[in-house]
């Protein structure tokens, strides 16, 4: 009928209202549509960056920048040679270990071998001043059952018998390296749950979404309340693991303490003679404040 047609027209002009460019760019709608984009592949914090220079690829449960869209070959080979160039790594899983060190390093002995070169017991390396590399092989199984290459930081010393010991890993190679540790620590049970959804929206955001989304209403009151709260991405868990699963494990036999920090501790890796007056100039020493 006439009266439906009518209608049908203004519905699609006022929906048309809410897709103009202004409503699109947002920056709180924008939020809400990247953490719903990434629900089966994580995004790096170089994403968007990486995504208008870079052919995207999906491995590994992220999204990652396989080549370039232009001709940059040389432009990187000139920062590599000359200047700085930055790669982000922050797809590599981090896997934190605390505990005593001497059963931290009496269990993961039993994994690694002296005849492939370095240890977790390197002096330089335990001591924190440098990092490490090895490759890890099942318990007491060497040289057969290699589980994979990894490369390790240790937490500089405060005078406990408490160490701290980052390793890191490929994310091809988290579950299974992340199967042997708790073997050998015997750490069965989660001393944390994450039982927040994969992604959430704040309130905010949530009533945002909800304005935008009306048909042909005007937003000024809410853009207002908006600004007070600016949305935080917040993309629980990773590309290698559950966000409904445990992410720390503890063993009250051996009293260590295992958790997975993927996506918590970032990795850039800098290459170039400039790389150290980079980090110089970026980087400043906090002020330590002893209570």
């Amino acid at each position: 009928s006439k009266k439906q047609a009518e209608k049908a027209v203004h519905q699609k002009k006022e929906q048309s209202k809410t897709k103009c460019r202004k409503a699109r760019r947002r920056h709180i709608n924008l939020v809400a549509e990247f953490n719903h984009r990434q629900r089966k592949n994580i995004w790096l914090e170089t994403h968007i960056w990486h995504a208008k220079r870079f052919h995207m690829v999906k491995k590994w449960g992220y999204c990652l920048g396989n080549s370039p869209t232009e001709k940059s070959y040389r432009a990187c080979y000139r920062a590599m040679t000359k200047q700085c160039l930055l790669q982000d790594l922050s797809y590599y899983c981090c896997l934190e270990l605390k505990g005593k060190e001497n059963e931290l390093l009496k269990q993961l002995a039993r994994i690694c071998s002296i005849d492939t070169g370095l240890t977790f017991q390197e002096a330089s390396c335990l001591s924190g001043r440098f990092e490490g590399s090895l490759n890890l092989y099942r318990a007491d199984r060497y040289p057969e059952d290699m589980l994979g290459p990894v490369t390790f930081i240790w937490k500089p010393r405060d005078g406990s018998e408490n160490r701290q010991l980052w390793i890191w890993v490929h994310p091809a190679l988290k579950q299974d390296i992340l199967r042997e540790l708790k073997a050998i620590f015997q750490c069965s049970e989660p001393e944390e749950i994450c039982i927040s959804e994969p992604v959430t929206t704040s309130f905010q955001e949530e009533k945002q979404v909800e304005v935008v989304t009306s048909l042909g209403n005007k937003r000024k009151k809410e853009d207002k309340e908006g600004e007070k709260a600016v949305p935080v991405k917040k993309i629980i868990g990773d590309g290698t693991r559950d966000p409904f699963q445990s992410y720390s494990w503890i063993s009250w036999t051996t009293g260590i303490a295992i958790s997975d920090r993927s996506m918590e501790i970032l990795r850039y890796r800098l290459i170039g003679p400039l790389s150290h007056s980079v980090l110089t100039e970026t980087l400043k020493a906090a002020s330590v404040q002893t209570v």
